[in-house]
């Protein structure tokens, strides 16, 4: 059976775009398909990523990291072990380390993440 990592498109090891350098968030996620995950830059030790997603991700956590979530295009429900947070575009929502939680992208989303260097996007 296949690991839950191979049905993503997700790269950590390059930043699309340096510091001080200009670019268009909603062309780039524009021009991907779901389940397409890279990072945009990185600020003081935070990634900024990109992902477009459709369907359901998959329940997990990250034990040392919060993850801040801002929805650009679409909706985002993130179920959380005791609750629902839907969001929509213009609207964020951040998990705390350690806490389970399994994205929902209900359609075609766009969603901006921040999270620590180094993070498994994939959960610990």
């Amino acid at each position: 059976m296949a690991k839950i990592e191979d049905r993503y498109d997700i790269d950590t090891d390059g930043r699309m775009f340096g510091g001080g350098e200009h670019f268009d968030i909603a062309a780039v996620g524009a021009a991907q398909t779901p389940w397409w995950n890279r990072t945009l830059c990185e600020v003081s030790g935070a990634w900024v990523r990109l992902g477009v997603m459709d369907g359901d991700f998959h329940w997990h956590k990250h034990d040392d990291t919060d993850e801040f979530f801002m929805v650009m295009e679409g909706q985002l429900d993130i179920e959380l072990e005791d609750r629902m947070v839907s969001l929509k575009p213009g609207q964020a929502f951040p998990v705390p380390k350690g806490v389970m939680h399994f994205p929902h992208a209900r359609g075609r989303s766009v969603v901006l993440m921040i999270e620590k260097a180094g993070v498994v996007p994939t959960g610990d």
